[in-house]
């Protein structure tokens, strides 16, 4: 039951990412991706402590200051400023394809760091992986778009987010882990807002799409810890795999997208390479 609790988790999670990106996305449109990302981290903050606090959980708690919640704060950063640029500056249907790698880093980073075991067919499932990752980015062709890469850069900041929050202390409820992680957005928006420029006086309409942003991705952020927490990680991450279908469909219905071939087929090589990971990791 827990594992079917995790995999229902999980799918909820992806599919309120998958809103929030679309959201974030059409807010960016109108607004500096640094404020939009401040805002959406600042909302989040009053979600997870009123969240906190209404367990009467501390809201700041001496573990938050340990080594793999700092590791985690810093890479959500990355994470967050790299994919937000990715899903603001390209398609949200290759974004979302390119995410979807994310697994495949974590378990690269699981078999470096914690000296997991990686046989040669794990290795080489990773390495197909890659290689469709880099059919979605194109490199070196007329089709290959350079804002791509933050993309890549928002799945290695996830990939070790991920890793991070494995080693985090049980200490932590899931709302202060969620606290911590939307905390850390504000310095990231930050970031970009100073080396893009100055902030512009948002609309209400593109205040009304950071809110709903803000709802999804408090509640998706929950149910995703939720589910790394609950069930076991070789059962509950192929599920992780949903956000791309997700996300391609709000590309298409939503920003009027074309998927073309590549794309495709570099999605399915990820997924597949992915999945084939971890069975093997389960077997």
């Amino acid at each position: 039951m827990e594992n079917l609790r995790g995999a229902l988790l999980m799918v909820l999670a992806m599919a309120l990412f998958a809103l929030e990106d679309m959201w974030l996305k059409r807010a960016a449109q109108s607004l500096p991706v640094g404020e939009v990302l401040m805002i959406f981290g600042f909302g989040g903050l009053i979600g997870f402590a009123l969240l906190t606090a209404s367990r009467r959980q501390r809201l700041v708690h001496p573990a938050m200051l340990s080594r793999p919640l700092l590791a985690k704060a810093g890479l959500e950063v990355v994470g967050r400023l790299g994919y937000t640029l990715g899903i603001a500056l390209t398609p949200l249907s290759n974004a979302s394809a390119i995410l979807q790698a994310t697994p495949l880093v974590v378990v690269v980073g699981a078999a470096l760091i914690f000296k997991e075991r990686v046989g040669r067919a794990r290795w080489a499932a990773i390495g197909v992986g890659f290689m469709g990752v880099l059919i979605v980015l194109r490199p070196g062709v007329a089709g290959f778009s350079p804002a791509a890469l933050w993309t890549v850069l928002g799945l290695l900041g996830f990939a070790g987010r991920d890793l991070a929050t494995r080693a985090a202390p049980r200490v932590l409820s899931n709302f202060q882990l969620g606290l911590h992680g939307f905390a850390a957005l504000i310095p990231a928006g930050a970031i970009i807002l100073i080396a893009t420029g100055g902030a512009k006086i948002p609309s209400l309409e593109t205040l009304g799409l950071i809110a709903l942003a803000t709802c999804v991705g408090v509640t998706a952020y929950w149910a995703l810890t939720s589910a790394m927490r609950i069930g076991e990680v070789s059962v509950v991450t192929p599920f992780r795999y949903t956000r791309l279908i997700f996300g391609v469909a709000l590309g298409v219905i939503v920003f009027h997208e074309s998927i073309d071939t590549a794309t495709i087929a570099g999605s399915l090589l990820i997924i597949a390479s992915g999945l084939y990971t971890l069975a093997r990791r389960r077997r």
